[in-house]
């Protein structure tokens, strides 16, 4: 329908929910992705091949299933939600049986020239699924215990299926973001505390279990955990990652050694300087102002959307927005605790700024539907 057809004063539909999308979000994105792409060029040496030209494309299309996303009504997404999450669990199956073995994992489906990680979907069907489960379930009911199971089981069982990939670092992540839409459904904190005592107890069980004859994580895990606690033991082996990233921060100081001048990355002495180790690159040619900068913008991301998610009455684009908040918050979180050694190395992409595909497109599918609860939450008349 064109303006001319509309009654006066009005735009039109579309032109309207445009307008009403949350910009400031999709801007920050747009500046996300764009120190991604000056990361990817300086890593490669100042080219475009074979990275940057690559996360360009996929970005641009990404932004358009955003808007696309974002036009569809909110309660069109809700009644979606359990297909998603079903259909994300049969890939996660299929993996079993069709999965590519790619770095000691079997985690990845080749769908004719692209390459599919289905626990990339997972992190988001889950937020969804559980969003949706408790839009309906009367809030009376949100701490009953057969509910409360339910709930858990929807989270436990991708969990196991991608623990058994094995990929722990996503693992916890399914875990993290499942527990959170349950926190702000309204679960009550003990069942919170119970939890934390049972991972407590089971921490240390895992830990036992090292060299028995059921122990419960592949080697190459535990030496990862070896190397976290102490990364000297084995500096050219597997505490190399996070020796050569501590050097790379290290020598960027405050300002940075300047762009496309980091000798870390460029010498190649940094591994995996395109896609889990991509911030230590930008510390160290940008250094610790630059470092800062990019985080404020990650934080102002999580900060946007937890306020729309508080702002919104309607109960499910509420939760669904929080969740996806929650779950951007957990991506750039354990990939920075990890290139700066809070954590054991787990293996986890930095949203927007990290080469890959999966990740960056289940994430603008996920702001597509955290714009849809955006635009078309219940309004004051």
């Amino acid at each position: 329908m064109s303006i001319a057809a509309t009654p006066a004063g009005r735009l039109p539909q579309g032109m309207t929910k445009l307008l009403a999308l949350h910009w400031p979000i999709i801007l920050l994105l747009v500046a996300l992705a764009g120190i991604g792409w000056l990361a990817l060029y300086s890593a490669a040496g100042g080219s475009l091949e074979p990275w940057a030209g690559r996360q360009m494309i996929r970005f641009g299309f990404g932004l358009a299933v955003l808007f696309a996303v974002a036009m569809v009504p909110i309660r069109f997404w809700q009644r979606l939600a359990p297909v998603a999450y079903l259909a994300s669990l049969a890939l996660l199956v299929l993996v079993e049986f069709i999965g590519e073995v790619g770095m000691g994992a079997q985690r990845w489906i080749e769908v004719g020239p692209l390459t599919l990680q289905p626990s990339e979907l997972m992190k988001i069907a889950v937020v969804w699924a559980l969003a949706a489960f408790y839009a309906r379930l009367p809030v009376e009911k949100v701490s009953h215990p057969f509910w409360v199971l339910l709930a858990l089981l929807l989270i436990l069982a991708p969990t196991a299926l991608v623990l058994k990939q094995p990929d722990l670092g996503t693992s916890i992540m399914l875990l993290a973001g499942g527990g959170a839409v349950m926190f702000a459904a309204g679960v009550s904190l003990w069942y919170f505390l119970a939890a934390g005592t049972g991972g407590i107890g089971l921490v240390a069980i895992v830990l036992k279990s090292e060299g028995t004859t059921w122990q419960l994580l592949e080697d190459y895990q535990f030496r990862r955990i070896h190397t976290f606690l102490d990364p000297s033991s084995d500096p050219l082996g597997a505490g190399y990652h996070i020796t050569q990233a501590t050097i790379a921060m290290g020598s960027g100081g405050w300002s940075g050694r300047g762009f496309m001048q980091g000798t870390q990355s460029r010498l190649n002495f940094l591994p995996e300087k395109h896609t889990d180790f991509v911030f230590t690159t930008l510390a160290e040619e940008f250094g610790f102002t630059g470092s800062l900068t990019l985080l404020g913008l990650f934080a102002l991301v999580v900060i946007f959307c937890w306020l729309s998610a508080m702002s919104n009455r309607d109960r499910f684009g509420a939760l669904l927005t929080g969740g996806v908040g929650t779950t951007f918050f957990l991506f750039v979180a354990v990939n920075i605790a990890m290139v700066t050694g809070l954590i054991p190395v787990v293996g986890a992409p930095l949203p927007f700024v990290s080469y890959g595909g999966s990740s960056m497109l289940v994430l603008l599918g996920a702001f597509g539907l955290m714009q849809s609860a955006h635009v078309h939450r219940p309004r004051r008349r």
